[in-house]
């Protein structure tokens, strides 16, 4: 049995303006803005949460198997994440697009201007849930709206358990949709301003959203996370990172710690920590597949964030 991983693929393109954006913007001609910025630093990185997630998975040894869009220029990264171990037969490539593509500016300030090109990402509602009963748990993580729709409603269907993180896509779901989803998913996971959000829109309280799920996650980045579950609220201390080089896929790391404590059956207190480790150990590497520790290493760093076996 396996773990179905649902979300996007993209490439990221990062580049880093070694001035102030707004030094060069002039507030009373944005109506008709034509700038240029060096980028003295560039770096393009595989991305997207649904292979990001994909890849921490595999590095905490689960067998994973990843649903999602892809285009013609695919197969550079396709090759890495085989190399990885991740199953990709479920992994379309639509001839004629590109893999979705999201371009990032940010100046010294850490302003950024981000352009992104869904490309293939937008036909993700066309791949199916498989339905041979290979898959044991899944998670629904930011795609094309129709295809996280279309995907919980099939593991709803098919009585697969998922996550659902709307990340990102948040404001696409007005509260009916939030309220659907609640009641398809066994999982809810979020930030702490997407958690403000789900709470407005649906007019839910944390307690009561869990009451309607198995748990109801809320990260809240150096100050730890906070788990819903049971009628208990458990708060998970965070693990303090060797350094912050780079926040963007912690996230995705988490919630691969999410579904490692899920699939192995284990307490929320430790899954909890499990999952804070993998964030901690992201955010100390730029790029979002870049950090790579085994498993022994991982044992390490937990014993010694916490004090006790992993």
């Amino acid at each position: 049995m396996s773990v179905l991983i649902c979300g996007s693929i993209a490439y990221d393109t990062i580049m880093v303006f070694d001035g102030r954006f707004g030094d060069h913007i002039l507030p009373d001609r944005v109506h008709s803005l034509s700038v240029a910025f060096v980028v003295p630093a560039l770096r393009r990185n595989y991305g997207g949460c649904g292979g990001n997630i994909a890849y921490n998975a595999r590095l905490l040894g689960l067998e994973v198997r990843l649903l999602g869009a892809a285009g013609d220029d695919f197969t550079e990264y396709g090759n890495w994440l085989r190399r990885h171990g991740v199953n990709l037969d479920y992994v379309r490539v639509f001839p004629g697009t590109y893999t979705a593509q999201a371009y990032i500016t940010t100046d010294v300030d850490a302003n950024q201007i981000t352009a992104f090109h869904p490309g293939a990402m937008a036909r993700a509602h066309e791949i199916a849930i498989p339905n041979d009963g290979s898959v044991s748990l899944a998670i629904v993580a930011p795609d094309g709206r129709e295809a996280m729709v279309g995907h919980a409603r099939s593991l709803s269907a098919a009585k697969v358990p998922f996550l659902f993180d709307p990340g990102q896509n948040l404001p696409m779901f007005d509260g009916n949709d939030l309220k659907g989803f609640i009641s398809q998913a066994s999982w809810l996971v979020v930030n702490d301003y997407e958690a403000a959000l789900v709470e407005e829109r649906t007019g839910l309280g944390p307690e009561a959203i869990a009451s309607q799920m198995k748990a109801y996650i809320v990260t809240r980045g150096a100050q730890g996370s906070t788990i819903y579950a049971d009628g208990v609220r458990h708060d998970i201390p965070p693990v303090v990172a060797e350094v912050v080089a780079d926040p963007t896929g912690c996230g995705d790391a988490y919630r691969a710690g999410l579904i490692y404590g899920l699939t192995n059956g284990l307490g929320w207190e430790k899954t909890g920590r499990i999952a804070s480790l993998m964030g901690a150990v992201k955010i100390a590497h730029h790029g979002t597949q870049s950090h790579s520790p085994d498993m022994a290493e991982l044992r390490a760093r937990y014993q010694a964030a916490y004090g006790h076996a992993l």
